[in-house]
């Protein structure tokens, strides 16, 4: 086929439409370039349950083998726990996934030894470019020695290594409403849940890849409704959404209301310092809520704002040491993870706070919710520098507010902020705000997008 990688290799990953955009051969000739940018002497490989992931990860693992590498296939995995088999064994990973998006997509999520990652900086323009040429003047002569493909179970030990991480022997009994969307939380919930004192309420557990009930995206609030009813329906005292490749995890209250991923992320923070004596970096994104670094230093903690995107959040806790991390988007990392994110984890520190004491989940994440938030409200734009340009000028030189350019333009005053940055593929600007109430955040709000849409 012919191929415009520039539309299907993204920052982070690739993610295409399957077969229009990307198809086995393409694949292979992506497995064959992953096996020479890593120059490993084994990897591992996984997938989801979308239809084409099978064939696709086994023609990536047939690339790979056809320049020499060994090729261990773990066969259907969470992206978490594809992660979990890249860190036990040391060996890079490739996991066939196109997380949350409809059935038609498959990607790769790729990282090196031990979890590390692989992105437009370390690694995947280099991957690119292989898979460029090799397009254009054929695939190179196979190894003289190919590798070998062998298969392994790595479930049980993942979900093993995730209960050795949080106690939750002592927890009350708790009823959960567990949301897979059809997607592989349905695959790992029930090896990792097993044995824990929870009375769990399967909702989309079979493995269909089409999305039969609502498409794995939890960060949609349309994908969250049938969770949202029946968490209170069945008495339940949480409810829990995973996307489609489960590394992500949304959680509900026993009123079937969504819980700020930003509280979430505040709450295990809390644990994860207590848990190592209240001392330690945490990493969030410049879009979570401030009570993330408010709890974080109230807790002993030092933390450290980044950039959005999971290579920032991975680098900085590799640089700074730091025992987590967290972005707004629910994905959470943890240094006892390989830094990888993990939203099961995150989900067993909910459950082990929750089933700790005897009040409802509401009043417990009630201490780390303290502001009210915009959500992320997209744009079209045609200029995008030109409306951050209006943005800064409208608000620069005020005494009460500052301006910093970390990651697009955040705007901070004493009880407000907001962000506005651009997408990176398409026309869009994107507006985060937070503030004290719910007035003076709708009053930022429409100020802002007025002068965004302007």
């Amino acid at each position: 086929m012919t191929a415009d990688l520039s539309q299907i290799v993204k920052a982070y990953d690739v993610r295409g439409v399957v077969p229009d955009q990307w198809d086995e051969a393409l694949a292979r000739l992506f497995g064959a370039a992953f096996a020479d940018v890593t120059a490993a002497a084994a990897i591992v490989v996984g997938h989801d349950m979308r239809p084409s992931s099978p064939s696709l990860s086994r023609a990536f693992a047939h690339g790979a083998a056809d320049r020499g590498v060994d090729v261990v296939e773990i066969g259907l995995c969470s992206t978490d726990q594809l992660y979990y088999a890249s860190g036990a064994l040391n060996l890079p990973g490739a996991m066939f996934t196109a997380s949350h998006n409809p059935a038609r997509y498959n990607g790769i999520k790729m990282c090196r030894a031990g979890a590390a990652p692989v992105g437009q900086d370390t690694g995947l323009t280099e991957i690119r470019e292989l898979v460029e040429r090799r397009l254009a003047e054929g695939a190179p002569a196979p190894a003289a020695r190919p590798g070998t493909l062998s298969t392994s179970e790595t479930l049980e030990d993942y979900a093993a290594h995730l209960r050795s991480l949080v106690d939750l022997s002592a927890i009350r009994p708790l009823k959960v409403v567990v949301d897979a969307g059809n997607g592989m939380g349905g695959h790992t919930v029930p090896s990792v849940f097993a044995g824990l004192p929870l009375t769990l309420v399967p909702m989309y557990f079979e493995l269909d890849g089409t999305f039969p009930n609502h498409e794995a995206n939890p960060l949609d609030p349309a994908n969250l409704v049938d969770l949202q009813k029946r968490v209170p329906a069945e008495g339940a005292d949480l409810g829990i959404a995973f996307d489609g490749d489960a590394d992500r995890c949304f959680v509900v209250d026993e009123n079937g209301d969504p819980v700020s991923p930003s509280a979430i992320t505040a709450l295990v923070a809390a644990r994860e310092l207590a848990r190592n004596g209240g001392r330690g970096t945490v990493i969030h994104n410049l879009i979570t809520s401030r009570t993330v670094p408010e709890v974080v230093r109230q807790n002993g903690g030092t933390p450290v704002r980044t950039r959005v995107g999971h290579s920032f959040i991975k680098a900085e806790m590799a640089r700074t040491g730091a025992i987590f991390g967290g972005e707004h988007s629910a994905h959470y990392y943890f240094k006892d993870f390989w830094n990888a994110d993990t939203g099961m984890l995150a989900a067993l520190h909910v459950l082990a706070a929750l089933g700790g004491q005897d009040g409802p989940l509401s009043a417990l994440v009630a201490q780390y919710d303290r502001y009210r938030g915009s959500g992320e409200i997209n744009s079209t734009v045609a200029d995008q520098p030109g409306r951050l340009a209006a943005v800064r000028a409208a608000y620069e030189g005020r005494a009460d507010v500052t301006l910093d350019d970390l990651d697009g333009l955040t705007v901070a005053a004493a009880d407000w902020w907001f962000n506005v940055r651009p997408s990176n593929t398409e026309p869009l600007l994107r507006l985060n705000a937070e503030a004290k109430d719910e007035a003076t955040l709708t009053k930022i709000r429409d100020e802002a997008l007025a002068i965004i849409r302007g």
